[in-house]
């Protein structure tokens, strides 16, 4: 326990779950972080498309940004919208669901779903790219490097929101501080040098003779760079983290991440074209991001190098956070509505949904285990399901608006329509621009998801039917059960449980699987300490009933008693004492048999509602 307590932090009550809430400057690095971040893996997703064409292809980065922040803006005026018409938070599943259908709440549930776990993925092996671009030593460890930043962020986030945003508060700013003097340098030198300025430091030659350009080419960088929009949807998932009045504190954070997001691509997307950077090859000897390049040839590699690439490092790792806030957020909402196990519902000890925190640190494990830990594996992935997310949001919106009326209406239904149109047209350029390198997978996903989604319904939905109770209590006919108590000895514990079952019932069958020396032993006692005693106090004597086993079976004997015991008496209930050894220590379990759980799981796996069992603990001592 104190080792819990040293990791995870005391138990909260469930009254301090105001005290927990933040305001925008907290909420821009746990809802912000992953848009922020975007920002160093963005560009280069759409950089890395344009390798072919050489350093031609820095040209063509600002044109595509340009779309890409202008698209960034659409969306972001539409889900400013959003947040003011769902203050308790208007997540795209909530949104879809209430306007448009189960269907379409489970499509976006499902693309968020699987978005936020590629979030996580893509985040923390982004940020150790950035490292291995710094340390090229380190390019063998990066799978391990991976899994334990995940470990750490795991960790961070089921100590709870304030602490989360408080850790994340340095590195977030820092980062936020490091690009804008870096991009601000960068532009001073460029216009100084008439847009061509000199690197302070060489950068990477690049390969091979450039190719043609094409409008396929450029779609595809365009629908790579789209990635830089990932995580904008995260404070309207989370308004109801931010305290009163939430609405405008979250419309304040995104505001203040929308903004420094689109200044940033515009400035990587300007100083890339300036300084003619281009993309190297991910996972091969000699990566080296654009950021770290970018950097190089602003300030050369001193000291604001390998405090910049830290801070780019530590953010892209933490940017895994955004997921990590807003996918137990996600899973509670589907939860509720009876789509995914009501575990997920539940807040632990310090009022986080730590269910869903260890579900999305198992998948995105997964993920980085199945490619890696390499970010451009990922990205073909990604921005499929973010982007379905958003069309679906915003077109739940135009209904919202539709049905609500009012002044007002027509302009909120106008934006959320052009938010509409303009993510729905993005969603299918990347899904056909990435279909075939990997977007696919997450199309068999999304489908799959809603249909496991529905099957928990379905589930819920039977056991809701077979156990409704629409009448009073049955009084009548009610009798002692009979009792089966299971022995192995005659010891302390057997006494425990057959002084309980006098308590319950007259009706009681001691087993006993034959088992040579020990069956003589309990056959000679069981007159002496079980027989005699209960003459003498005027109770029933239970008979010892012995089971033969030939092939030295224990608990099938007694799991085929119990069975026919309960086929020979219908209108009977049958309840069976369990005798249990509970150690004050869980590795004394593996120097017991443990045969009372098998027996306990063998008998609710065969029986019925007419079967009972009852565990007899005895807690042995120190």
């Amino acid at each position: 326990m104190k080792l819990v307590e040293l990791l995870l932090g005391q138990p909260l009550a469930t009254e301090d779950e105001k005290a927990e809430r933040i305001g925008a400057a907290k909420g821009i690095p746990i809802f912000g972080l992953d848009a922020l971040s975007s920002a160093a893996y963005g560009p280069e997703a759409a950089l890395t498309i344009l390798i072919p064409l050489g350093i031609a292809g820095a040209a063509y980065i600002v044109p595509i940004s340009l779309s890409i922040i202008i698209l960034l803006g659409i969306v972001y005026f539409s889900y400013r919208q959003t947040i003011m018409a769902y203050p308790q938070g208007g997540g795209s599943y909530t949104v879809a669901s209430e306007n448009l259908g189960e269907w379409a709440g489970l499509l976006a549930a499902a693309s968020l779903m699987v978005d936020y776990v590629l979030t996580a993925a893509v985040g923390i092996s982004a940020g150790v790219g950035a490292l291995v671009s710094a340390v090229p030593s380190l390019q063998k460890y990066t799978l391990p490097i991976c899994l334990g930043i995940l470990v750490v962020l795991t960790l961070v986030n089921l100590r709870g929101v304030q602490e989360t945003g408080a850790i994340f508060l340095v590195p977030t700013y820092l980062f936020i501080s490091c690009m804008s003097i870096a991009i601000v340098i960068g532009l001073v030198k460029a216009l100084a040098a008439g847009g061509h300025p000199i690197p302070v430091a060489a950068l990477p030659k690049v390969r091979g003779a450039p190719e043609a350009v094409s409008a396929w080419l450029l779609l595809r960088a365009f629908s790579s760079g789209c990635t830089a929009m990932t995580g904008v949807e995260a404070v309207s998932n989370g308004v109801m983290a931010f305290r009163e009045p939430a609405a405008r504190e979250a419309r304040k954070a995104l505001t203040i991440i929308i903004g420094i997001l689109g200044l940033m691509l515009a400035g990587i997307a300007f100083l890339a074209r300036a300084y003619s950077i281009a993309a190297t090859p991910p996972g091969e000897q000699g990566y080296e991001s654009v950021l770290s390049q970018l950097i190089r040839a602003v300030a050369g590699p001193g000291v604001f190098y390998w405090v910049s690439i830290g801070s780019i490092l530590v953010v892209l790792a933490l940017s895994a956070n955004t997921a990590f806030a807003d996918f137990p957020r996600l899973s509670r909402a589907i939860a509720q509505n009876g789509f995914l196990p009501h575990s997920l519902t539940l807040r632990g000890r310090r009022l986080v949904f730590s269910q869903g925190v260890y579900a999305l640190a198992v998948l995105a494990g997964g993920l980085l285990i199945l490619f890696g830990g390499i970010t451009d594996r990922l990205i073909p992935l990604y921005a499929v399901g973010a982007f379905m997310a958003f069309t679906l949001s915003q077109a739940g919106m135009v209904m919202h608006w539709k049905k609500a009326g009012g002044p007002g209406a027509g302009k909120n239904m106008f934006v959320n329509g052009l938010g509409a149109t303009a993510t729905a047209a993005t969603t299918g350029v990347v899904l056909i621009a990435k279909f075939t390198e990997g977007a696919w997978i997450t199309m068999l996903l999304i489908p799959g998801l809603i249909l496991l989604m529905r099957s928990v319904k379905r589930h819920y939905v039977q056991v809701a039917q077979q156990i409704h109770a629409d009448k009073p209590i049955n009084a009548k006919d009610l009798a002692p059960p009979l009792v089966v108590l299971p022995l192995e000895t005659w010891n302390i514990v057997s006494e425990k449980a057959l002084r309980f079952a006098w308590t319950i019932s007259p009706d009681i069958r001691a087993v006993h699987v034959e088992c040579e020396e020990e069956t003589d032993s309990l056959c000679q006692q069981w007159g002496e300490f079980v027989e005699t005693p209960a003459r003498h106090a005027g109770l029933p004597i239970p008979p010892l009933v012995i089971l033969k086993s030939p092939y030295r079976f224990v608990i099938r004997p007694i799991v085929d008693y119990v069975l026919n015991l309960e086929k020979e008496n219908p209108e009977r209930q049958i309840a069976v004492l369990v005798p249990q050894l509970v150690e004050n220590h869980w590795y004394y379990a593996l120097l017991h048999n443990n045969r009372s759980r098998v027996l306990k799981a063998l008998l609710l796996l065969r029986g019925d509602q007419r079967i009972t069992l009852v565990n007899i603990p005895w807690h042995l001592a120190d």
